[in-house]
């Protein structure tokens, strides 16, 4: 029994082995084969990708920028260099320069007796490591400042001609810092006394020529929206929040040496905040554009020492909108404002409309100015530099001389005037022919 036992046992422990042995072969054989299935896996993943061609990465097409068209039988000219948007304008105090700032990094000076011819060459200044939004022509059309749009300073550029060509450098220091907020505008007295710079807060501050700060004013408009020098070289103007202009006298001594800034004279009269204004050359006139919706002509030829207010000549509706600029011929014959891509000319003798442009630019007007000369305006918003013929000045001077004849004694005299009403009245005749 012992023996039959035995060998049951040893029969049990046998099997058991045996079954052991196959599973174990078929768990090694199936590992194998997932093994290798994944290997084949790996291998077909990797030659599909690797057969599959990998297209080069691309760098993103920057957008060009699209022209605007825009045509008119007063457009004179469309001065093309720039590759920004051109931020401001500015004629040299001898009518052969126009100076114009973009944010691609560079200045150009415009010859003036080009404006009528096909071409339309300019002058290169480029400002390094920093961009313009803008430029003021010295009064002796030798230098430019312009203000740095990074650098929140003035740089002043030297211009030397040499062999017949211009060259521009920069002065070795810039302005100190000195505003707290963005600055709105930049001037420099005809006088070549002052620099003016004016901040969107309450600020304007009055430099030396050597970039010593002088004065420094507070508008107390809560905030300002436009300042300047006046043509004279005399006064520092601006308006903001409030529904007034201001204006201050900035005085030196016999020597040149500076003295204080004085309390002039305010505009008051609009109802609302007063969104730009502009002075005659002489500074005998000002007209402002207010958001109450009217702009206003002024005599601002008083005697403000003795207490004289300014006169309102005439109040007009103004249906525009912001952003607006507003600009004076030289003459005191013709107002301009733009709101937004549009222009409206304006009789300064009757404010009534005399031209109007619609859709100048392709981006808001940023700047807008009449020449020395009264024969142009020019605006700007995109990267273009629109030349208009001023024919409202045309018919102002026209008018002029009509009235003229009509006082005139001496036979000299008439037959004078009634000449050069004959060559006016053929120059502007000659401005739609051509056009």
């Amino acid at each position: 029994m012992e023996a039959v036992a035995l060998v049951a046992v040893t029969v049990l422990l046998g099997g058991i082995v045996v079954l052991l042995a196959l599973w174990g072969r078929k768990a090694k054989e199936g590992g194998e084969q997932e093994s290798g299935a994944e290997k084949t896996n790996g291998q077909a993943f990797q030659e599909k990708q690797s057969t599959k061609k990998q297209k080069p990465l691309r760098k993103p097409r920057k957008e060009k920028a699209q022209t605007h068209n825009f045509s008119h039988p007063l457009l004179a000219a469309a001065l093309k260099a720039h590759s920004g948007n051109i931020s401001c304008l500015d004629f040299s105090s001898n009518g052969k320069y126009l100076a114009s700032c973009s944010d691609d990094r560079t200045v150009r000076i415009w010859s003036t007796k080009d404006f009528l011819e096909r071409e339309h060459n300019c002058m290169r200044a480029n400002v390094d490591f920093d961009h313009a939004t803008h430029v003021r022509f010295s009064p002796d059309c030798r230098a430019f400042i312009v203000f740095l749009a990074n650098g929140d300073t003035i740089r002043v550029f030297k211009m030397t001609k040499k062999n017949d060509a211009y060259g521009f450098s920069a002065a070795p220091e810039d302005f100190p810092k000195r505003h707290k907020a963005s600055v709105i505008n930049i001037g420099i007295a005809e006088t070549g006394k002052f620099v003016m710079t004016a901040s969107s807060d309450t600020t304007i501050l009055i430099w030396s020529r050597k970039g010593e700060v002088l004065a420094t004013i507070n508008t107390n408009q809560v905030t300002n929206a436009y300042a300047c020098v006046s043509p004279c070289g005399r006064f520092v103007g601006s308006c903001g929040f409030t529904s007034d202009v201001k204006v201050w006298e900035i005085c030196f001594g016999k020597s040149g040496d500076f003295r204080e800034v004085t309390r002039a004279f305010e505009l008051t009269g609009h109802s609302a905040g007063v969104c730009g204004f502009a002075f005659s050359n002489d500074s005998s006139r000002m007209a402002s554009v207010s958001k109450d919706g009217t702009w206003k002509l002024w005599k601002t030829d008083v005697e403000y020492k003795k207490q004289q207010d300014p006169y309102l000549m005439f109040t007009r509706k103004w249906s525009g909108k912001e952003p607006c600029r507003i600009a004076f011929s030289p003459d005191g014959r013709v107002v301009a404002i733009a709101s937004v891509c549009d222009i409206t000319v304006y009789s300064a003798q009757t404010g009534e409309v005399e031209e109007e442009f619609k859709s100048v630019h392709g981006d808001v007007i940023s700047d807008l100015a009449f020449d020395i000369n009264n024969k142009f305006l020019v605006s700007t918003g995109d990267r273009v530099i629109r030349v208009f013929h001023n024919s409202a000045g045309y018919r102002a001077a026209i008018a002029d001389m009509k009235d003229m004849l009509k006082k005139a004694t001496s036979k000299g005299t008439k037959d004078r005037l009634e000449q050069q009403i004959k060559d006016a009245q053929r120059a502007l005749d000659a401005l739609y022919k051509e056009n």
